[in-house]
This record gives structure tokens, sequence and C-alpha cells, in this order.
């Protein structure tokens, strides 16, 4: 248990923040999100504050009833958003961009969802099904609803393709510690990719309403060294 208490790979009690990066591409995320929460505590600063000196203090300047237009306040309150807007739209288009550039990657992986479960294919070498373990099954330690019978093992440092599909109805692959939610739709294939810095377990499941057993597909990742991925993968050679 060691393990989680260094790093947030999965959803921990009463948590709020997010999980520990297990990718670039997250710490990007997380990045672009404290750029946007300091436009978001001005704008409520200065709304919080032109709202309480309306409500407490009586004949104030921001408001006069014989007033019927206001062009200046208007074209403040028209440019300044624009402004923001702006300033929130070109960082969050670049990271979106950078996200789904994916050049001559090592490694390509399949990824079926399933009624419930996930089909995982590593270029027709290694194929396998991964099923949730049930509560009655779980080994100490472990977690509840999030661990699997088969986990997808990936070497860090070594940008991966992920083509993502469905043989049903319409699911959604995603780990939110490495910054991932890619749609899985029947008859589609999309695609993702992966660039693990650390080794780690990352937890994650499917987040697309897809039934009665949508709350029991999860997804386990487990980043390796690849010395250790080559000898999983001659060990579990079809």
């Amino acid at each position: 248990m060691m393990f989680f208490i260094l790093w947030s790979d999965a959803a921990q009690p009463y948590q709020v923040d997010f999980q520990d990066s297990g990718t670039v591409w997250f710490d990007h995320i997380i990045d672009l999100n404290s750029y946007i929460m300091i436009y978001l505590l001005i704008i409520l600063i200065a709304v919080s504050y032109i709202l309480f000196k309306e409500i407490l203090v009586t004949g104030t300047s921001f408001s006069y009833k014989y007033n019927i237009e206001g062009r200046i306040i208007e074209f403040i309150w028209t440019i300044i958003p624009a402004l923001i807007l702006i300033l929130i739209a070109v960082p969050s288009f670049r990271l979106l961009y950078w996200m789904d550039e994916l050049i001559d990657p090592v490694l390509t992986i399949k990824v079926i969802g399933k009624q419930w479960y996930w089909d995982v294919e590593y270029s027709d070498i290694v194929a396998y099904s991964s099923y949730m373990i049930p509560t009655e099954e779980l080994t100490p330690g472990q977690f509840r609803l999030l661990e699997v019978d088969n986990r997808i093992v990936l070497p860090i440092d070594t940008q991966i393709r992920v083509i993502v599909s469905s043989g049903d109805v319409i699911h959604s692959w995603a780990i939110p510690s490495l910054g991932i939610k890619t749609d899985a739709i029947p008859g589609r294939l999309n695609q993702t990719s992966i660039t693990l810095n650390r080794e780690g377990v990352f937890y994650g499941q499917c987040s697309e309403l897809c039934g009665v057993g949508h709350g029991f597909m999860p997804i386990v990742i487990q980043g390796v060294k690849l010395a250790d991925y080559i000898l999983w993968l001659e060990n579990h050679h079809n």
C-alpha cells in the first residue's frame, strides 16, 4: 500500500483535487486549469463586489434610475469578456491540437469496449479480455470496483498509439491520472496516444452510460520499464 501513499493514481476518499499526473499531457491540463482559475477568481471578485455594493449601499454609482443607456459600460462589459475568452481559447486550442498530434508511435494497442469488459490487442502479438475482479475475490490492498484480472501493461517513456472502438454500444475509455478520455463507438476507430513518464498503476473506468453493467468495467494500466515490458510480452505471446 506504500505506493498509493506516494502517488494518487486512483480516486481517494474526499478527494477534490486532480490525481497525480502520469503523462506530460495531464501536466499541461493541470497547468491550463490553474491558468483559467485565475480569470475565474478575478471575475468572481469583481462581480461579487458590484453585487454586494448594490445590495448593501444605496445610491451607488453603479445604478441610476434615470439612465437608459451607458455606452461606456456596455463597451467595457463586451470587450473585457471577449478578451478573456481569447486568452483562454488560445492555450486551450494549442493544448487540444498538441494532444491530438501523433508522430511515429513505437507501439500500437487496440481497445474494444464490450458489455461489460474490455478486449485488448497488442498489434496481433497479444490479445486478451479484461474483466473486473468481483468484490468477494479481492485481496487486501486492492480497490473495489477498480481491479481487473488482466491489466494493460505499457512501457514508460515510449510513445504509444491507442485505437479505441466498441463491439456493441457506445463506451468511453477514460483514465483520469493520464488525462485520457476517448469514446468507443461501434463501427468507428478513434485514437489517442499515451507516453507514460513514470512507473505506476493507473486506474480508470468506462465514462459513458452503456447499460446496467456500466459501473463494472474498470480500466487498469500498469506502467513498467521497457525491459520488464519485453519480458511480460514474451511470457504472454499468443
